[in-house]
């Protein structure tokens, strides 16, 4: 990529969107090339969508035609004025602001259009950020794709996805005939809203363009024949975790939800909350895991418990679920987060590992009680 490469599209950009006045009110809001991959988000209006949906191939054409260009992907986001409310298309209506050669507006997926061809969906939650929940899912899904099962990961945090630095993925996906391939990872297919646009860039949404983009990546995306489908959902019992348990009702129920918690009071009120959210959407709760539970030191090996200890455990037996397990608070963790290798590969014989997989193993023994 050079300098001139970006200005040159730039100015090819520009000078398509102004032939046309419908298109006049677009404006670029992001482009990257790395290694030839073009991803390129539009800003526009419900006027200029109208005019897009049209023209996006033309778009797509001209720009492949630039010698720095080998593959590329579109987005728009649409922001429509105040005023009345839009006719809705059918039953219902949904924002898709990841552009994949489709149209813009329509149609929200069907809950089977979803996933079709995934078993189980075990989804990894908390009430509260901070709790660790995105190494746990990590560690979870390569243990869970180390016991034999077909195992894809989703993140479903549109605002803060990491999974792209923790899996140590820097290429970007596909898209064939309207869908995005999931992307190949430690043995497992991976999906992030990371993948698709630049690390430093902020997702400036509101919440249906949130719920839109987290509906495509369930339903545009390739994800093929899986036993399970670990999401990694955000912090919270907000929009991610409705839409999820709202468009995955039948998959969920054929996995569940994992609660990643620390011992501390004020982490399990939040964890309880998650909790009761899936309990009222009918989801099952698989356990309740307590995270940074005690901390050994390297040198010495005390045992120090720096947020209390066995809070999650009891915080299990009162909600009467199980509770799957205690992930130690360890540097070893951080690093292998952070260097991209998940630590259940990069040190199998870990004692975090050997946590981590114990409770794979119980998820796997009770999803698929048959296969063991």
């Amino acid at each position: 990529m050079t300098a001139t490469d970006i200005s040159s599209l730039k100015d090819l950009i520009s000078d398509f969107l102004t032939a046309e006045e419908p298109a006049r009110q677009t404006s670029i809001e992001a482009l990257t090339l790395e290694k030839g991959h073009l991803h390129l988000i539009l800003r526009t209006t419900a006027k200029g969508a109208a005019f897009l949906q049209d023209a996006q191939t033309t778009l797509e054409d001209r720009l492949r035609q630039h010698p720095a260009v080998s593959s590329l992907t579109l987005s728009l986001t649409a922001h429509r004025p105040a005023g009345p409310a839009p006719r809705k298309v059918g039953a219902e209506s949904g924002h898709r602001p990841l552009a994949l050669g489709k149209r813009l507006t329509g149609r929200s997926a069907p809950p089977e259009a979803c996933l079709p061809d995934v078993r189980a969906v075990i989804a990894v939650a908390s009430g509260k950020g901070g709790v660790g929940k995105s190494t746990t899912a990590v560690n979870l899904a390569c243990s869970l794709a180390r016991l034999d099962l077909r195992t894809g990961l989703l993140d479903a945090d549109i605002y803060g996805p990491s999974l792209p630095h923790m899996l140590g993925e820097t290429q970007k996906p596909v898209v064939e005939n309207g869908r995005l391939r999931p992307l190949e990872r430690w043995g497992m297919e991976t999906m992030s809203i990371g993948y698709l646009v630049d690390k430093e860039q902020a997702m400036i949404w509101r919440g249906p363009m949130v719920m839109g983009a987290l509906t495509q990546l369930m339903s545009d995306v390739s994800w093929g024949a899986l036993d399970v489908l670990v999401v990694d959902l955000p912090p919270g019992t907000g929009d991610a975790q409705l839409t999820l348990t709202r468009k995955l009702s039948d998959k969920l129920k054929a996995g569940g939800a994992v609660i990643v918690s620390t011992p501390q009071d004020i982490a399990l009120l939040d964890a309880r909350r998650g909790v009761t959210l899936f309990e009222k959407t009918e989801t099952p709760v698989l356990g309740l895991i307590e995270n940074m539970s005690y901390f050994c030191c390297p040198h010495c090996q005390e045992r120090t418990d720096l947020f209390g200890h066995g809070g999650a455990r009891k915080e299990a037996e009162a909600l009467n679920i199980p509770f799957l397990g205690e992930i130690p608070l360890l540097r070893d963790i951080r690093c292998s987060a952070d260097e991209g290798t998940p630590l259940v590969l990069r040190d199998p014989d870990h004692p975090a590992s050997q946590a981590y997989k114990a409770i794979a193993r119980t998820l796997k023994d009770r999803l698929f009680p048959s296969s063991c």
